[in-house]
């Protein structure tokens, strides 16, 4: 018999609607479980034990006065802290927000809200979501439940470490460059970067805007596909997102072609890596797709113009923040200028003053057209490549990450070696396209190792029902006890 923390959403879903366990009751084991595990992997910021239990017992009387309830209705879920949820501190992880509660609802959060789902707290993240290891939050670095020597990557680290430890059953991260992806395959869960615009990023903190886009993650691709058919859709208060229903796709995978780009397997992929998503692949072909090799050839640059593109917008993005309106004060008995320097060098750590200095600089008179315009034009030949890509297959197959989860502060001395380990994931976000990020074996360590589906744009429900046959022809994926 499995303890309730150890339950799917979907599952628990089921056990409320048959009446053989209690909202409330779910909500205790929920809080119980983060008590138990949180010393051992930090991924809370904030636990909102009250509300939690509050929201549970609406839930519970609405099942006893007989009235229909959603899917999520009860289920425990988790939050990346940019999000931002009425009257709960959300601080990015940053000592800049350290204290900002806001006095209105993201989007998604609205949504969520609205499905009856109960917020267990906000969960850490690298700050304002600039890093790949969740080692880069002004609070504390979460640690990766299948060996809490290592990191749970990042940005979304706590989001994923979160569902890992089975604190949660879901919950909700963001993706500007794999935030979404990484950690899920670190932390051996299932992680989906949905196309973008997909998702409202209204009430979202932005780090760059045209490339942002949140991401539920879970332990099942079931628990994946009903969180983000809740928060997909237009929004009003979003110019970018779009008119959008989500529809389950036919788990038939005779005909469907896979692509396997050679550029995603070469120099710098582990033979481990490689070795356990080719026989993911295998297995999609076992199910009865065909496999045709693809080239991706400005692959090689994507690095680089997706931390020139990120790094401006983050610069822009992070000027309101200057000790005057909101956010962390500096000096304010000197002058402005000296306000501006005190609040920004005291409230911000060295990982986002890096990347805003490198967006500065690129956005700066007589480097826009050698770095920032150059780098905007490469985007365009990445997103065509990829349509040309399409032409010829239905889905493609990479790895998610190089390697397997890395030791804490291992890479912290070296940005470029962290850096690196984005070379997967980037594109998917710099040509806007859905990605979904699924388990597909394990290293000589143990560690879980992740295969990425990526799609045309708006094609979550293939990726989904592609990953939901892979689920269930290797009898789904392992969770690891603590």
């Amino acid at each position: 018999m499995k303890e309730l923390h150890q339950y799917s959403a979907t599952e628990l879903s089921a056990l409320l609607r048959e009446k053989k366990v209690s909202a409330t009751e779910i909500a205790k084991a929920s809080l119980a479980r983060i008590a138990a595990v949180e010393p051992t992997v930090d991924a809370y910021l904030t636990v909102t034990e009250e509300k939690a239990l509050a929201n549970a017992a609406a839930i519970d009387a609405k099942i006893a006065a007989g009235e229909e309830l959603g899917a999520l209705a009860g289920i425990p879920i988790a939050i990346k802290d940019n999000i931002c949820t009425k009257n709960v501190k959300t601080t990015c992880a940053s000592k800049m927000l350290g204290d900002f509660v806001p006095p209105y609802e993201a989007t998604v959060m609205e949504r969520l809200n609205k499905a009856g789902v109960v917020l267990t707290g906000k969960v850490n993240m690298d700050e304002f979501a600039m890093g790949g290891s969740c080692e880069n939050s002004f609070f504390k670095a979460t640690k990766n439940p299948w060996d809490p020597t290592r990191v749970p990557g990042g940005s979304s680290g706590g989001s994923a470490a979160a569902v890992a430890a089975c604190e949660v059953p879901f919950s909700l991260g963001s993706d500007t460059g794999g935030s979404v992806r990484c950690p899920a395959s670190f932390c051996g869960i299932v992680g989906l970067k949905p196309t973008y615009g997909a998702v409202s990023r209204y009430g979202v903190v932005a780090f760059a805007s045209s490339l942002d886009q949140i991401g539920p993650m879970a332990r099942t691709v079931d628990d994946v596909e009903l969180l983000f058919s809740t928060i997909c859709g237009r929004d009003p208060r979003d110019a970018t997102s779009h008119q959008y229903t989500y529809e389950k796709a036919a788990r038939d995978l005779k005909g469907l072609r896979v692509g396997l780009p050679k550029e995603y397997f070469g120099e710098g992929i582990t033979a481990e890596v490689k070795a356990a998503v080719l026989k993911g692949v295998k297995q999609l072909e076992a199910l009865g797709a065909s496999v045709v090799e693809i080239s991706l050839p400005s692959t090689d640059y994507a690095l680089s113009a997706y931390y020139i593109i990120s790094s401006a917008e983050a610069s822009s993005n992070l000027a309101r923040y200057d000790g005057v309106k909101y956010g962390y004060s500096g000096r304010r008995d000197a002058g402005l200028d000296e306000l501006y320097l005190t609040s920004r060098s005291e409230g911000f750590g060295p990982e986002v003053q890096r990347r805003i200095m490198l967006g500065t600089y690129v956005l700066s008179s007589g480097y826009y057209d050698a770095y920032y315009k150059r780098a905007k034009r490469l985007q365009q030949m990445i997103a065509a490549e990829f349509t040309e890509a399409f032409t010829k297959c239905d889905i493609i197959a990479t790895p998610v990450t190089p390697t397997t989860a890395f030791k804490l502060g291992e890479r912290c001395a070296d940005p470029v070696q962290m850096y690196a380990g984005d070379i997967c994931t980037v594109t998917v976000n710099i040509a806007g396209l859905p990605g979904l990020a699924m388990p597909c074996g394990y290293d000589a360590g143990g560690l879980p190792i992740g295969m990425q589906l990526i799609g045309p744009k708006f094609s979550e429900n293939r990726l989904i029902a592609v990953a939901k046959s892979y689920e269930t022809a290797v009898g789904g994926f392992a969770v690891k006890e603590m």
